[in-house]
């Protein structure tokens, strides 16, 4: 079952279809997605939809929440991603956010992330929720402390070669 759709002043965070695979296309392609993210490999179109489809759609499937396409309220442009994900190599859920090159410096990550993160604790009811983020993304780093997370530790996730920060809100009782 997909997620239901956020909504924040500006934006709506609505659940990713295949047909947005032209959206993912360019935005896993993005060159600060590839170096603060990583390469995904998505080189063709149908690698686009098999990326959604074994990731995204699969966890809505798996366990009702996942990454979310944000979107312009008013025009529906697709402007950049955020959501929740459960990896194996983490033990929480966590936090992620991405967006198109004219979209950054604009605070949609910040509002984005916001209601993400307020719907994790409220209307999921988890406590304790995390992100990962490079030491150099300082851009993203200041969007994680503004939404209440704080510096936790470095770490190595299996099969990278470098540390990267681990960041942790945790949900008042």
């Amino acid at each position: 079952m997909p997620p239901i759709a956020l909504e924040t002043a500006r934006l709506i965070l609505r659940p990713f279809s295949i047909e947005d695979a032209p959206f993912v296309f360019d935005l896993v392609n993005d060159p600060a997605w590839l170096e603060h993210i990583g390469d995904r490999k998505v080189r063709t179109l149908e690698d686009a939809r098999e990326y959604l489809r074994n990731g995204t759609l699969a966890m809505y499937e798996r366990l009702g929440y996942g990454m979310y396409v944000v979107t312009l309220k008013g025009t529906g442009q697709s402007i950049g991603t955020c959501g929740l994900i459960k990896r194996d190599a983490l033990e929480d859920v966590d936090i992620g956010f991405a967006f198109l090159p004219e979209y950054r410096g604009q605070g949609f990550a910040l509002e984005s992330a916001e209601a993400v993160l307020e719907h994790g604790v409220r209307a999921l009811g988890m406590k304790r929720i995390v992100a990962i983020v490079s030491a150099n993304n300082q851009r993203s780093i200041r969007v994680l402390e503004k939404i209440g997370l704080e510096f936790e530790r470095m770490i190595m996730l299996p099969g990278d070669t470098e540390e990267i920060a681990l960041y942790a809100y945790r949900a008042p009782d």
